[in-house]
């Protein structure tokens, strides 16, 4: 069976994650048309999201974050219980309008609370919020689209009629917005790409330890760099350098590795480049929230192993650090150009990544849909491109199972 599937995260009022939501499509309807027609309910009991935590381990999508994962109007019936073990109290199931407010529903979601799920709610038009009372009166949270909602009026509802629903508000398009909306309060969470707006204008000062890594960063991007230059710079920050000794150690058993520059050259030329890229943005990105670091790191691997999809095997380098960069406006506070021009960054990269065209943007472009869970437009990207749906899904599955190692090994 066909899948996209992707983690989108929900943050409180500090920015800090508190809970990933699970967007999936069973089936890409584009690529197989037939779908629409008397096999569209094939596997609609399973619930998609519980297959990814079963996989991949609830542990290592979050440590402590709760998942919202969506269930419809026949999936809610399942056996969710046998189709994932993890803990009941992290998993929040996700309705919306497609169950209607009947005593069948009604009934069961009471069932599923009291095995210690919970329960949220979205695409409820406010009009919709009496006939809904009694399924309302179960949730723990209700998402709200804060472009339609007046929170002010809205507080006062919910304190009143329900006072243990936690609000959400979702779409946020703009740090402005987010910032707007944190002031007025009555949130709980958020949701929206606002963490990850570029930087179209202005110009900040680049912190004094952010400048070290950029100029790491432009010792291993260039041609043929030095391997004692890169363990020079290494060696002025302490975290780069312990970081380097305990990877170079686990792989070389009792090698006697005593100098940042033998460490370097243990590595070797192309893997010390790849380290690097990775771990510099890593501590580049420390003051920013971390979900910002996940993304640019995901990013970067997602872009790697889609490189045999488009039949870009000798470009894969280039896709992670374009992956890897992507993010960059945000993390230097300058626009594109002016952050790509710190680090020295050229090329098919470049020209991705500040005009969105070249080789490697329509890798860039497919990733971005994909990642937002914008279902429809991912299906039309791989029906003019000809291609599957499981192996993209399969590098992004992938690219988490990589964040997860690498995040686990750091510890």
């Amino acid at each position: 069976m066909c899948m996209l599937l992707a983690l989108v995260p929900l943050f409180d009022e500090n920015m800090a994650v508190r809970a990933y939501s699970v967007f999936s499509q069973k089936d890409n309807f584009f690529l197989d048309p037939m779908m629409l027609g008397t096999r569209q309910n094939d596997g609609a009991a399973a619930v998609e999201g519980l297959e990814l935590i079963r996989t991949m381990g609830i542990e290592t999508i979050s440590e402590d974050e709760e998942i919202f994962v969506p269930v419809g109007s026949i999936s809610v019936f399942s056996d969710i219980e046998d189709q994932c073990d993890a803990p009941h109290e992290r998993l929040v199931l996700l309705i919306d309008n497609t169950i209607p407010p009947l005593e069948t529903y009604v009934n069961r979601l009471k069932e599923l609370k009291g095995m210690g799920y919970k329960l949220a709610v979205r695409k409820l038009a406010v009009a919709d919020f009496e006939n809904y009372r009694e399924i309302m009166k179960l949730m723990d949270y209700v998402f709200l689209d804060n472009r339609k909602v007046a929170i002010d009026k809205a507080k006062i509802y919910f304190s009143k009629l329900y006072p243990n629903i936690r609000l959400c508000a979702g779409g946020i398009d703009t740090m402005e917005d987010f910032e707007a909306l944190k002031e007025k309060g009555g949130y709980q969470l958020y949701e929206g790409n606002f963490y990850r707006v570029p930087v179209t204008k202005g110009s900040h000062e680049v912190a004094p330890l952010k400048v070290n890594y950029i100029e790491l960063l432009n010792v291993v991007n260039s041609a043929n760099f030095e391997l004692t230059d890169a363990a020079d710079i290494i060696g002025r920050d302490t975290a780069l350098t312990i970081s380097l000794l305990k990877m170079v150690n686990r792989m070389t058993v009792n090698s006697g590795i005593s100098t940042i520059r033998h460490a370097a050259a243990m590595l070797g030329q192309k893997e010390l480049r790849k380290w690097i890229n990775t771990a510099v943005a890593n501590e580049m990105y420390a003051d920013k929230p971390s979900e910002v670091t996940r993304l640019s790191l995901l990013r970067a691997k997602f872009a790697e192993l889609l490189a045999p999809v488009f039949g870009m095997q000798n470009k894969s380098e280039e896709l992670f650090l374009m992956g890897l960069f992507s993010v960059l406006d945000v993390i230097l506070e300058k626009p594109m150009e002016e952050a790509l021009e710190m680090v020295m960054v050229a090329g098919d990269v470049k020209e991705a990544l500040i005009h969105g065209s070249g080789r490697l943007a329509p890798v860039l472009n497919l990733m971005q849909q994909y990642e937002n869970a914008n279902w429809q437009e991912v299906s039309r990207l791989l029906l003019l491109a000809k291609m599957d749906v499981n192996p993209v899904n399969e590098a992004y599955m992938n690219s988490l199972r990589w964040y997860r190692d690498l995040m686990f090994d750091k510890e």
